[in-house]
């Protein structure tokens, strides 16, 4: 039998463990944010891929380190260029026209300073890569360095179509890439994605913007939830074809307006603004369902959707402005696709819950209690989303803005955006007009 050993002896070993155990296992943590940096560049029969990247985002690779912690410049060379290969040249998919670039070659790698600023352009960006590497005696602690990589592929011509997909999602818990895309004329595209986008085309075709821009409408329109239930409180009292003409189409155009024109910069820039606007979404919400409860018509609820449809647009507007990157020069092409999607999961709203309801209806439950009860559970959810949007907008300091141009310049954007609005009312108020002449007529 082993003899015990007291416990007070135990403590300087346990004391040692809690100081260096944390470091051992803190030191390859996954980092919360990761930010990369890129340029991507076609010369003659080169593609040029710079990219930049935290060292500690570089898991798994054992690199060398002396002193304090300080990285071991001298003899870290394959190591790095292993965590290039493993972390960046392999999670990097580059394609020419439709035809995927299987090789590359990894021209330069080379550790930088955290305070270095050479990626604020791609000539300075490689003029830095390609340079003279860091001094061997550098004191650079390991999870304070950039990796920069430089990487060639071959390609047919400098003028074709190119795309990327950039696989970095698991260097970080969120991880954002920066991509500068650098056309043969020196025109320049900024890119920012988060996490992994997908294949990103970095001059679209018009055919290929409308096509990502409905799918990116349709998932918007489908994933907020607000929205879906704002629509579904429009349309359950009024289930038959004129009512929901009048109504769905009174709440396109508004939508549209407002989102159209948020493109195109009508959109205030105070911090505010979106914050207002999810409170009167939700508000809508809950206005609706009270509506619905108290009971309506359906001769005014077009008038209604119309206004509400004026603040969903600006919500809309949000979304929007994170995507428009991916449009390329095709502006309103984009923009007319996100329409088109956003229209197309509210159709499929519409043909799924109509349907619902009426056999809902038809088998037992009293049309008119129904419509309280569920308009009453939308109300209780819209209720609980106002408030919060509300206490999340009353953190926000308003103040009067400044009288000078740049102010009269914005008011003269929102007469316009007024005046396109009340043409678009007028012409709705033409259509519920010949609706309500074609509905006397079948009588």
């Amino acid at each position: 039998m082993l003899p015990r050993t007291p416990f007070s002896q135990w403590i300087p070993a346990l004391a040692l463990a809690i100081l260096f155990v944390p470091a051992a296992i803190y030191g390859h943590e996954i980092p919360s944010d990761v930010v990369v940096r890129s340029y991507l560049k076609p010369q003659d029969s080169t593609l040029n891929l710079l990219v930049r990247v935290p060292l500690e985002a570089m898991r798994d690779v054992n690199f060398p380190v002396r002193g304090p912690g300080y990285l071991d410049i001298a003899t870290a060379g394959k190591p790095l260029r292993d965590a290039a290969t493993i972390w960046i040249a392999n999670e990097v998919r580059l394609f020419e026209e439709d035809r995927l670039l299987t090789e590359h070659d990894i021209a330069a790698v080379r550790v930088s300073l955290p305070s270095d600023r050479s990626f604020r352009s791609f000539d300075a960006a490689l003029q830095h890569v390609t340079g003279p590497a860091l001094d061997d005696d550098t004191e650079l602690y390991r999870d304070q360095a950039l990796l920069d990589v430089l990487i060639r592929y071959p390609i047919r011509s400098a003028d074709a179509a190119f795309a990327i997909e950039p696989r970095f999602r698991r260097l970080g818990l969120n991880t954002i890439t920066v991509l500068t895309f650098v056309a043969p004329d020196g025109t320049e595209r900024l890119f920012e994605f988060s996490n992994d986008p997908g294949v990103v085309e970095l001059d679209p075709s018009w055919h290929n913007a409308f096509t990502r821009f409905i799918a990116f409408g349709f998932d918007h329109i489908l994933d907020g939830t607000d929205h879906l239930l704002f629509v579904l409180c429009l349309i359950i009292p009024f289930r038959r074809i004129r009512p929901l003409i009048a109504i769905v189409t009174s709440f396109t155009v508004a939508h549209s307006i407002t989102l159209i024109g948020s493109a195109f910069g009508i959109t205030p820039s105070v911090p505010w603004f979106p914050a207002l606007i999810e409170s009167l979404i939700a508000a809508s919400i809950v206005y609706m369902a009270l509506e619905n409860i108290v009971g309506s018509r359906w001769e005014r609820r077009w008038v209604v959707a119309f206004g509400f449809g004026l603040v969903h647009g600006f919500g809309f507007s949000f979304a929007l402005g994170e995507t428009l990157q991916f449009a390329g020069s095709h502006l309103v092409t984009s923009l007319l696709a996100f329409n088109i999607g956003v229209e197309l999961g509210q159709i499929l709203l519409i043909v799924i819950a109509v349907p619902l309801l009426n056999a809902a209806f038809r088998l037992g439950l009293p049309e008119r209690a129904g419509t309280i009860v569920i308009s009453a559970l939308l109300a209780h959810s819209g209720w609980h989303w106002m408030t919060d949007r509300l206490a999340a907008l009353g953190a926000y300091e308003f103040a009067w803005p400044a009288i000078n141009a740049a102010f009269f310049a914005a008011l003269m954007r929102w007469l316009m955006l007024f005046l396109i609005v009340a043409l678009a009312a007028w012409g709705m108020y033409a259509l519920y007009k010949r609706l309500m002449a074609s509905a006397l007529s079948h009588k």
